[in-house]
């Protein structure tokens, strides 16, 4: 892409095969692979992927516990030896343009800074957010002493005191989950209630259930988490809090897509809805990754980028060859 630069000055004027709108696991795999079957391919990344507070990445075969920086730069330098442009950035909006005369579609993505990009295709892979319980003291120990995930975190807090919040029915297996990482495991209901059959199933497993109300948490001199304080002053102490969080899909800027979206069951948050290689009901746009699949870990969520950036390229070869047919036909040349 002649005349284009990695997040300064104008980007290209020419129409981009895609533009990867997010710069984790799921956007560098699409755009590796696309890359690597030469197309033009641009990444615009904010540089805040989901997993930014974590010491290491985990369950990811022959790269357990590499720092998520790490891994993340490693894929920006992979996509750039095949020619992949890599763009510092916020996107502002992406809305479909006026197509090619062969019907082939187009959209236009402008830039916080207020750069646009003309794509055929677009994938976007803008990740997540994660919507904690409005607990005060809670958020500033996020990723590290509050954790999520029992197949990303569970092993480094194995044996810990681990307190699991609960903010909704998924906290109900959240628990019996990180029962399976410590023997010392504490539920508070937080006013969700629970049956007595559920409460049955954990006075089997050794879970404590607490139904005084949580007030905060509350810090060690160490900076890490000393315990939970309830409404009736008593705290408990834990090492570490487990929260299944509300999951919804970063959306912002995409309005003018029109993609489908739909609630996840039990209160879990909110994703984009896709086919199983993440096309979506608008032609021409895939979403891979956590905004598509919020459970997924990283390996997932880049086996699906790698997935969707396959599809793209073979939407693309199909469209390639109508226009060239077409050209055929008339004796001009392909657009």
């Amino acid at each position: 892409m002649p005349g284009t630069t990695a997040g300064t000055g104008p980007l290209s004027r020419e129409t981009v095969d895609t533009v990867v709108i997010g710069g984790g696991a799921a956007g560098l795999n699409g755009a590796l692979m696309l890359a690597r079957s030469r197309r033009s391919v641009v990444v615009v990344d904010s540089g805040t992927p989901r997993n930014t507070p974590a010491e290491g990445v985990h369950g990811l075969l022959g790269l357990d516990g590499v720092p998520p920086a790490e891994l993340y730069a490693r894929g920006r330098e992979e996509v750039r030896r095949y020619g992949g442009v890599l763009v510092p950035g916020e996107v502002l909006s992406a809305e479909p343009a006026e197509p090619a005369g062969s019907g082939d579609p187009r959209f236009t993505v402008t830039l916080a800074d207020g750069r646009t990009l003309t794509a055929r295709r677009l994938l976007v892979a803008t990740g997540l957010r994660d919507v904690l319980p409005d607990v005060p003291g809670l958020a500033e120990h996020w990723g590290r002493s509050v954790v999520h995930c029992p197949y990303c975190h569970g092993w480094e807090v194995r044996d810990e005191p681990v307190g699991v919040l609960a903010a909704g029915p998924a906290s109900l297996h959240h628990a019996l989950l990180f029962r399976q990482l410590t023997e010392d495991l504490v539920y508070f209901t937080r006013g969700t209630g629970l049956d007595a059959d559920t409460r049955a199933r954990f006075d089997a497993r050794g879970i404590r259930v607490v139904d005084t109300p949580v007030e905060q948490v509350v810090q060690d001199s160490d900076g890490g988490i000393a315990g939970v304080r309830l409404t009736d002053g008593q705290v408990e102490a834990r090492r570490v809090l487990a929260v299944a969080t509300s999951m919804r899909a970063r959306a912002e800027g995409l309005a003018g897509l029109g993609l489908p979206m739909e609630d996840l069951p039990e209160e879990m948050g909110r994703r984009f809805t896709t086919d199983a290689a993440g096309a979506t009901g608008v032609p021409g746009v895939w979403v891979a990754g956590n905004a598509a699949d919020p459970t997924a870990q990283v390996g997932a969520s880049a086996a699906a980028g790698a997935l969707a950036g396959a599809r793209i390229n073979a939407d693309l070869a199909t469209a390639d060859t109508d226009a060239a047919l077409a050209a055929a036909g008339t004796g001009t040349a392909a657009a």
